[in-house]
């Protein structure tokens, strides 16, 4: 290949490679599969190695990192970065307000709400249309130069279709996804954990290995824009231009225009703000007008026209009395702490839960010290650490289990992974947790047989194994006479039972359990096997090639069909004529919602899970969150934030009756 048709092939590769970064990292809406993705990326890789005098500086392909430092240069800020005034109530804020009213004169000013992200403070200086440099807050005044790894980071772009000078600051951090990752490979090295999301971003972005920095997978959100030339009035204004040269900025951003829509705000975010897949400690209020920002002013070191208002985390002291661990249906071993009562944000706290064993080593937690306890986004209680005064010092030192709590066999624990596990395929526990997975909506979705229910039936001997689900009806005089359960409760626990045999493939095998197969894992294979039989043949060849399966997943699936007891119980569900057919369409057929991409809002007559799957059958894609490329909102009752997004985006908002007129050809309004 010439070196001028390598040039056109490299240039056309990075523009596409560029859209679909920007529409899977800024947008959440990826037109393209990762299999697609990776090809290209790998595509200009070689061309690039081939004629490594056409890289340039804003190539996507210089985002993997590999490079290392020295040390961090430092770096002074053209504008100091300030920090923000803290507040704690309502009535705060309302204080802060009137300050601000004293210059706007009027008290119903208008304000940007931003959630308070727990990352660190970034930097990023753009010139000509190539990113210049990344720069962490420092001081406020003088930060260190951190370009390297920002540029691994794959929600900033590397070039902008802007040549002016630009400054645009915002927050760098981990997804809670990405923070349970790192710290669950720290575990498997020895090292000592993240205490937090900010701290585990904060480390990452000051790594000198810029390798480390790409696998770590950090995101950004930005807010600040400064351009000397072409300056912005107003700080939504800013965040709009932001989001116009394909930095990502954050949905969730509002303007308050009334002190009643800024109360709302905080009450929505302080309800909701473990719904969310980023950590929040608050959020932070700035006037929007930026000529009234600068006629309000600044103190020494904050702005008087920002504000953040916290959220006050509550932790308490209190004894840890037991330590015990749980076993689930993949034989997973989890630790549980007893804890001595304790109230904490309005409920009594008298458990939590400890992950594994490693996690517990690592905090060095002992039965009998006194620990502090917190509720991690006001719901999961958390216990923190230990008091190490010293009667501390005087406590054994924790040992983990080694054998299963429920069937006392030994626990195995491979060198790649954090967890014990119990392999003892009889063991009552995973037997019972696998019941209840059969059983759930997710799956068979067999009304009437929730847990408690389930563990009578396991108790009594009635149930022991999932093919048993479809004899109960062999035990009925035995089943009504249970407490709060009667001849109509039977009957329609057997309608529901009979309902579970006709589902589709992928929901039966979804409710199998083979580990690391969900949902969304189930229904491709389905799509793509068609039935369990031929998923049975499958290679591991075969299915490790498949697209958001891979190695691990593909060689539990192998594994899984290997056991006899497996086979057994597979052929004992086809006699009760269980379903084991893919029902929905293949991902070939053509059906009026094809690659037409939904978000689901409010409260629907049927749950989300039952559109969803609707949705993915019809060869759709269910979204978490809006874009401008967004087809549709599917809103039902008190819809929040999403419905006022595509309202302003003009996104098609459509009801359930809508749906289906859609889905059967009967309209389409875009």
């Amino acid at each position: 290949m010439n070196k001028e048709k390598a040039q056109k092939l490299i240039y056309d590769l990075r523009n596409k490679l560029n859209e679909w970064a920007k529409e899977y990292y800024v947008l959440d809406n990826p037109s393209v599969d990762d299999a697609e993705y990776d090809k290209a990326i790998h595509e200009l890789i070689d061309l690039e190695n081939q004629f490594p005098e056409l890289i340039t500086p804003d190539s996507i392909t210089q985002k993997v990192g590999g490079i290392i430092s020295d040390k961090f240069e430092k770096h002074a800020h053209k504008y100091p970065m300030l920090s923000l005034g803290d507040i704690f109530s309502w009535e705060e804020f309302l204080n802060f307000n009137k300050q601000v009213a004293k210059i706007t004169d009027t008290e119903d000013n208008e304000y940007t709400a931003e959630l308070k992200i727990d990352g660190l403070s970034i930097s990023l200086i753009y010139k000509d249309g190539l990113l210049q440099k990344g720069v962490t807050r420092g001081d406020g005044k003088v930060g260190e130069n951190v370009t390297t790894n920002v540029k691994t980071i794959k929600s900033i772009p590397l070039s902008i279709p802007s040549k002016d000078e630009i400054e645009i600051r915002g927050e760098v951090f981990l997804s809670k996804k990405e923070f349970a990752k790192i710290n669950d490979e720290r575990l498997l090295n020895g090292e000592q954990l993240f205490a937090n999301p900010r701290n585990a971003a904060a480390g990452t972005l000051r790594q000198l290995d810029s390798k480390i920095v790409a696998d770590r997978n950090l995101d950004a959100y930005l807010y600040y824009y400064f351009n000397e030339t072409n300056p912005i009035d107003t700080q939504i204004g800013s965040i709009n231009q932001i989001k116009k040269l394909g930095l990502k900025t954050n949905f969730e951003t509002k303007i308050c225009k009334t002190l009643n829509e800024v109360k709302t705000y905080i009450e929505h975010y302080t309800e909701k703000r473990n719904e969310l897949d980023y950590e929040i400690d608050g959020i932070v209020f700035k006037l929007n007008d930026k000529k009234l920002q600068e006629e309000v002013g600044y103190t020494a070191k904050t702005p008087k026209w920002a504000i953040a208002y916290k959220f006050p985390a509550e932790v308490k002291e209190t004894k840890l009395l037991d330590i015990f661990p749980t076993v689930g249906r993949t034989g997973k071993i989890t630790y549980n702490a007893k804890l001595q009562p304790v109230q904490i944000a309005g409920t009594i706290v008298s458990a939590a839960s400890l992950n594994n064993a490693e996690y517990i080593i690592a905090k060095d937690l002992r039965i009998n010290s006194i620990v502090k306890v917190k509720k991690a986004g006001d719901i999961i209680p958390e216990v923190i650490n230990s008091i190490k005064d010293d009667k501390f010092e005087l406590l054994s030192i924790w040992q983990k289990a080694d054998k299963c709590p429920a069937c006392n066999e030994q626990l195995e624990k491979t060198l790649s992974e954090v967890d014990q596990f119990c392999v003892n395929f009889n063991c009552p526990a995973q037997i019972l947790r696998s019941l209840e997975h059969f059983a759930s909506r997710g799956a068979a979705n067999i009304v009437g047989l929730g847990g408690q229910t389930i563990k009578k039936l396991f108790e009594e001997k009635l149930i022991t194994n999932i093919a048993d689900i479809f004899k109960i009806e062999e035990h009925k005089e035995s089943i009504i006479n249970f407490e709060k359960f009667g001849q109509k409760s039977f009957d329609n626990l057997i309608a529901s039972i009979q309902d579970a045999k006709n589902n589709s493939f992928e929901k039966t095998l979804f409710g199998l359990g083979i580990r690391h197969v969900g949902s969304k894992t189930a229904l491709t294979l389905a799509q793509i096997y068609k039935n369990i039989d031929n998923l049975q043949t499958a290679s591991y060849d075969e299915l490790s090639s498949i697209d958001s399966v891979g190695e691990v997943l593909a060689m539990s699936i192998v594994d899984w069909f290997k056991i006899e007891s497996n086979l057994q119980l597979i052929n004992e569900l086809k006699t009760f004529n269980v379903n084991f057919e893919y029902l929905g369409q293949t991902k070939n057929i053509e059906s009026t919602i094809s690659d037409k991409s939904f978000v689901i809002t409010g409260t629907l007559s049927k749950s989300r899970e039952y559109y969803k799957d609707i949705i993915e059958i019809n060869n759709g894609k269910v979204i978490g969150s809006v874009s401008k490329k967004t087809d549709y909102v599917l809103a039902g009752e008190n819809a929040g934030s999403k419905l006022i997004k595509a309202e302003e985006l003009n996104i098609k908002i459509i009801n359930e009756k809508d749906f289906f007129k859609i889905l059967k050809g009967e309209q389409d309004e875009r």
